[in-house]
């Protein structure tokens, strides 16, 4: 394996945690090695030289760093598999506040005791996961106080309290103040019965037209809708056995560099799900700067592509996303659009919006496992193929198992291997979800038609390595290539 020295250096100075265990980096003025994710101060780049693994590192005379400890880091490091489990568990925490099961149903799930999971997360971030927990539900039952005048009792339910008592014996304990306190500034009363407005805050800038440009081409008829300055969408989700579905409308306020989420009465008991989901489709995480500096220059032709402030689209849905991806073999943006339209109006459940370009939910994992005739007998008079009818189902049945999980948070690697196992999937359908469903910054799927028109003349071996200068962002300057295009 080849390291470039550029982008391995890139990704040191954002210290982004995913790629750690994917490089080591030896420093010449102290004679040590650290991980990407050291949070010493960033060396220079000429004392900077880089390995694939911790053997090479020390074979090459450099020691190990005693602050980010070596050992400790994941993937091609396969010493200690610790901290990628507290990093794991943190995120599914924050994603969904574990309201749909325990920390020891997490343990299980991660294939460990709940014991081992305290210590090795207590290790990593200083608290319990229960403390750390607690944390992420007061900061989002103070969102919600301080946003909404949703009553105290439903706060409390949202967050994953259970009880007013609970909340308000946190806040006393934490913030020395209680919940209501929050309230004393709230001037008008909220009718329960109408659409309520959050704010998510993201770095600037944002390349806001770009990204609903993006969406609007792909926005599957009756399920989602872009105008001019909004993207809408129906919404369903499963929590705690019932089914939560209605709508959401999502609009950019750049003087205030936040977005703007809108959403249904129906969604309210959901609304920390809803809001973790906008923020990975819109990508509010991203780190703008870091990016520019690496692709800022980017050229085709000897004309500038990358746009600042680009963001990488993911999904709110990862099944439709992943869905209208297989449907997208081979054929048009626009005809996959047109068949994903047909199978949520046929398979879907119809929902009464405000918005006339709003009907539909998309068909969950569980509605396309639950079918009853084979799969290609029910989508092959729509215009689907019988062999991604097969794909999409054998998705559907590996996704309620539980052998791939489509989130934020999961190891992109393992995935990537375990999606190429399932028909139909080929090395396109890998690369496109990696990015928009896993969040991948670093997939290129160099077999891409765009990719190829805009990189017209090169050779598969030609792109890769010309893409290997845009890394570790290569999916952002596979974005950039399809802007282009356009």
């Amino acid at each position: 394996m080849l390291l470039d020295a550029t982008a391995c250096y890139t990704a040191l100075r954002a210290r982004d945690s995913r790629f750690d265990g994917c490089f080591f980096v030896g420093v010449a003025s102290t004679g040590i090695y650290c991980r990407p994710v050291c949070r010493a101060r960033t060396p220079k780049a000429e004392n900077c030289s880089f390995y694939v693994s911790a053997a090479a590192a020390e074979a090459a005379g450099f020691r190990p760093c005693l602050r980010c400890r070596p050992e400790l880091a994941p993937g091609l490091a396969r010493v200690d598999a610790e901290r990628r489990l507290a990093r794991l568990a943190a995120l599914r925490m924050e994603s969904d506040g574990l309201s749909d099961g325990t920390i020891s149903d997490m343990a299980d799930s991660l294939g460990i005791t709940g014991r081992h999971l305290r210590r090795v997360f207590t290790g990593e971030y200083g608290v319990p996961p229960v403390a750390w927990l607690q944390t992420q539900r007061l900061l989002a039952a103070k969102q919600l106080l301080t946003e909404t005048t949703l009553p105290i009792m439903q706060v409390a339910m949202n967050t994953g309290f259970g009880s007013v008592r609970r909340l308000n014996s946190l806040f006393r304990t934490r913030y020395g103040c209680n919940p209501t306190d929050f309230r004393k500034n709230v001037e008008a009363r909220h009718d329960p019965a109408e659409p309520m407005t959050l704010l998510l805050g993201y770095r600037p800038p944002l390349a806001w037209e770009t990204l609903l440009k993006f969406l609007n081409e792909r926005a599957i008829p009756g399920v989602e809708y872009v105008d001019a300055s909004r993207y809408l969408r129906t919404v369903s989700i499963t929590h705690k056995g019932a089914t939560h579905r209605g709508w959401i409308s999502v609009s950019h306020r750049p003087a205030r560099n936040v977005m703007e989420v809108t959403l249904s009465p129906s969604l309210y008991k959901v609304i920390n799900r809803v809001l973790a989901r906008v923020r990975f489709l819109f990508d509010l995480n991203c780190m703008p700067d870091d990016i520019a500096e690496k692709l800022g220059t980017m050229q085709i032709g000897g004309e500038r592509v990358f746009e600042p402030g680009l963001r990488l689209p993911g999904c709110f849905d990862p099944f439709e996303m992943a869905t209208r991806v297989v449907l997208g073999q081979q054929i048009t943006v626009r005809a996959a659009r047109t068949l994903a339209m047909r199978i949520a109006t046929h398979l879907g459940e119809p929902l009464e919006t405000p918005f006339r370009g709003l009907s539909v939910t998309f068909p969950t994992v569980e509605r396309i496992c639950s079918l009853e005739r084979p799969i290609e007998d029910l989508l092959g008079p729509l215009g689907v193929v019988g062999a991604r009818a097969r794909s999409i189902r054998a998705l559907a049945e590996a996704m309620r198992q539980g052998i791939i999980r489509l989130e934020p948070g999961a190891d992109p690697e393992r995935e990537m291997v375990r999606m190429a196992a399932l028909p139909g999937f080929g090395p396109w359908t890998v690369q496109y979800l990696a990015m928009r469903a896993l969040g991948w910054p670093d997939a290129f799927p160099h077999t891409d038609y765009g990719v190829k028109r805009a990189l017209m003349g090169l050779s598969s071996k030609e792109m890769l390595a010309l893409a290997q200068g845009w890394s570790p962002w290569r999916s952002y300057a596979t974005l950039s290539l399809w802007n282009h295009l356009a």
